[in-house]
C-alpha cells in the first residue's frame, strides 16, 4: 500500500517515510502530489506558513551573553 502511495506522487518508498517523519528535505512538489492525492489541497499554506527564523535565531546563540552591571551605592 505505502509503495503504491508513494509511485503515485513520484516518489521512493525512503522519500515517503521521510514525508511520514516529517522531515523538511522532501520537495514541495512532492508534498502538494501527495494532499491533491489524498484531496487535502486546501492545507498546503500548512506546509507554508512562517516557522522560526532561522537567522534570528543564530544571532541569538551567537551573540554573547549579557554582563549585568554592578548596582553599588555610594
Amino acid at each position: 500500500m505505502q509503495q503504491r502511495f508513494a509511485d503515485r506522487i513520484g516518489v521512493s518508498r525512503p522519500t515517503l517515510g521521510k514525508m511520514e517523519s516529517g522531515d523538511p528535505g522532501v520537495s514541495i512538489g512532492a508534498w502538494a502530489k501527495a494532499l491533491e492525492l489524498l484531496d487535502r489541497q486546501d492545507e498546503l499554506d500548512l506546509l507554508l506558513a512562517p516557522g522560526d527564523n532561522l537567522f534570528e535565531k543564530y544571532e541569538q546563540e551567537s551573540a554573547p551573553p549579557r554582563k549585568r552591571v554592578s548596582r553599588r551605592r555610594q
